[in-house]
C-alpha cells in the first residue's frame, strides 16, 4: 500500500486530514488506453453508496429478502472453498535452476526520511545479485536526508540520487515517473524508505518473471516491529492473511494485486500501462488493475518477505487504514466501465466482485442493516454474510500463518483468533470512508507515514 506517499507542498503525518481526487474513466481513440481524467468520483461514490444502502433496505422490506442473502452467501462460500482447496503452482526445477539475471533497477521515493534512509541504502547496496542499480528520489526533503545521501554516494558507486525541485507534482507516483526514464533495468523494483530487504530476494523475484505473462511480482510484506504492542502484532497477522489470499487468488485464476513496498514490475508492462497514475492516492492498486486490463498477470512471492514498520498508535492506524480503504475504493470507481464490460474475463471479474463485496459492500451495508433491524425489531439480515467474512479471515489466518512461522496448535488458534478480532477495525473504517467519499468533495493530497527507524 502507498504508505510512503506525501503532500505536494507541506509535511503531513498520520493525524492530518485524508483527501481524494475525483476521477472519470476515459477510453477513446484519441486518448492513451485506459486513461483516467479528473472528475466525477464523488458522483460515482454517491451512486454506489445509494445502491448499497437501497438494496440493503429493500431486502428488509420485500418478502423473502433473507433468501437472496442465503443465495449470495452460498455462491460466496463456493468461491471461498475454491480459495482454500487450490494449491499454488511452484516453479519447476528448470525454472529455478535457470538463473536468468536481467538488469534490475531498485527505486525508492523518499521525503524527510533521515531516520531510515541510511539503513535502507546500506541494505539495498549489499544484495546478492550481480546486475542491479539503486535509485533514491529525494523529493525536496527538508531534514538531513540530502546530506546523508551525499555521504552514502561516496561509499556506494551503484547508488544514484535524483533530487526533485520544490513544487514537483504527482507525489510518490510523480517521483517514480520522473526517475523511470533514467533507470536501465528490465525489471523495476519499488521499496518504501523503511524497508528491510533479504539479501537473496532479487534472484527469487527474477525467477518468477521467466513466465512471459507475468507483468509484476509482489513480495510478501512483514512487520519489522511486530513485538512492540498489540497493534503491530495485529498488523503482522494481517500481512500474512493478505499474502495468503493473494497467493490463493492467483492460483485460482483470480487477480493478484500490488502492495507498494516490495513490488517488482516488468518495464515493458509498466510502459504499456503509461507508468504510475499521478491522480490517485494508491498508486499500487491503480497499477494492479491497469496491468490486468492490459493482459498481464501479477504473481506473489511468499518467501522471503520484505519488512516494513507497522504504525504503533490507534490514531496512526485509523488514518493509515482510511487512506488504504479510500484508495482501494477509488480504484473500483475509476475502472468501473472496463470492469463491467468484462475486460478481465469472467474468472477474474468474479474474483474482483467477490473481494469488492467482502472489503467494501458488506461493511458499508452493515449500517443500514443495523438501522433497519432496530426499527423493525428483527435480527440483521446480513448475519450470514458477515459470519462468512469472519470465517474467511479466521481460516485464512490458520492456513497462512503456518506457511510463515511454525507454532503449536494452541498458539496458532489464539493468534488466528486475535488476528481476526483485530481485523474487525475494517468495519468502521470502510463504512465511514464510503460514506465520506460520497458526501464530501475533496482535492488530492499525498500523505506520508512517518518512519522512525524502529
Amino acid at each position: 500500500m502507498p504508505e510512503n506517499s506525501w503532500p505536494e507542498n507541506s509535511f503531513y503525518n498520520e493525524a492530518d486530514p485524508l483527501d481524494e481526487l475525483l476521477l472519470e474513466w476515459v477510453d477513446t481513440p484519441e486518448s492513451p488506453p485506459l486513461q483516467p481524467r479528473s472528475e466525477g468520483r464523488r458522483r460515482k461514490a454517491f451512486l454506489a453508496l445509494s445502491l448499497i444502502w437501497g438494496s440493503t433496505i429493500a431486502l428488509h422490506l420485500v418478502v423473502g429478502g433473507i433468501w437472496l442473502v442465503y443465495v449470495l452467501t452460498l455462491l460466496m462460500s463456493v468461491q471461498t472453498l475454491r480459495y482454500w482447496r487450490v494449491r499454488p503452482q511452484a516453479l519447476s526445477t528448470a525454472e529455478t535452476a535457470a538463473k536468468l539475471q536481467p538488469m534490475v533497477s531498485l527505486v525508492v521515493a523518499a521525503k524527510d526520511e533521515e531516520a531510515v534512509i541510511g539503513r535502507l541504502v546500506k541494505n539495498l547496496c549489499c544484495l546478492d545479485y550481480p546486475d542491479y542499480e539503486v535509485w533514491i528520489i529525494d523529493d525536496n526533503s527538508s531534514d538531513r536526508t540530502p546530506d546523508i545521501l551525499t555521504e552514502l554516494q561516496q561509499q556506494y558507486p551503484q547508488l544514484k540520487v535524483l533530487r526533485r525541485l520544490p513544487g514537483a507534482g504527482g507525489g510518490k507516483s510523480g517521483a517514480l515517473n520522473q526517475v523511470l526514464p533514467l533507470t536501465r533495468g528490465e525489471i523495476i523494483g519499488v521499496f518504501d524508505a523503511d524497508a528491510t530487504v533479504p539479501q537473496n530476494l532479487l534472484q527469487q523475484v527474477v525467477n518468477r518473471f521467466q513466465v512471459a505473462s507475468i507483468g509484476a511480482v509482489q513480495v510478501r510484506k512483514a512487520i519489522s516491529n511486530a513485538n512492540i504492542n498489540l497493534l503491530t502484532q495485529g498488523q503482522a497477522a494481517e500481512m500474512i492473511l493478505d499474502a495468503y489470499y493473494q497467493q490463493q487468488r492467483v492460483a485460482c485464476g483470480g487477480m493478484g494485486e500490488l502492495r507498494g513496498n516490495g513490488q517488482f514490475v516488468r518495464r515493458q508492462a509498466l510502459e504499456r500501462c503509461g507508468g504510475w497514475n499521478e491522480e490517485t492516492i494508491t498508486d499500487d492498486l491503480d497499477l494492479s488493475l491497469k496491468l490486468h486490463l492490459h493482459g498481464w498477470e501479477i504473481d506473489v512471492l511468499m518467501d522471503p518477505a520484505v519488512q516494513e514498520e507497522g504504525v504503533t498508535t490507534l490514531m496512526a492506524l485509523w488514518h493509515q487504514r482510511n487512506r488504504w480503504s479510500e484508495g482501494g475504493y477509488q480504484s473500483y470507481l475509476d475502472y468501473w466501465q472496463p470492469l463491467l464490460r468484462n475486460r478481465l474475463g469472467w474468472q477474474k471479474s468474479w474474483d474482483v466482485f467477490f473481494w469488492f463485496l467482502i472489503k467494501y459492500a458488506i461493511p458499508t451495508a452493515t449500517i443500514p442493516d443495523l438501522l433497519m433491524a432496530v426499527l423493525r425489531h428483527r435480527t440483521p439480515l446480513l448475519v450470514p454474510l458477515t459470519t462468512l467474512s469472519f470465517t474467511i479471515s479466521l481460516v485464512g489466518m490458520w492456513r497462512g500463518i503456518p506457511q510463515v512461522k511454525p507454532m503449536n496448535i494452541w498458539q496458532l488458534f489464539w493468534q488466528g483468533l486475535s488476528g481476526t478480532l483485530y481485523m474487525l477495525h475494517w468495519l468502521p473504517v470502510v463504512s465511514t470512508t464510503t460514506l465520506r467519499m460520497a458526501l464530501r468533495a475533496k482535492r488530492l493530497k499525498w500523505v506520508k507515514t512517518v518512519h522512525r527507524g524502529t
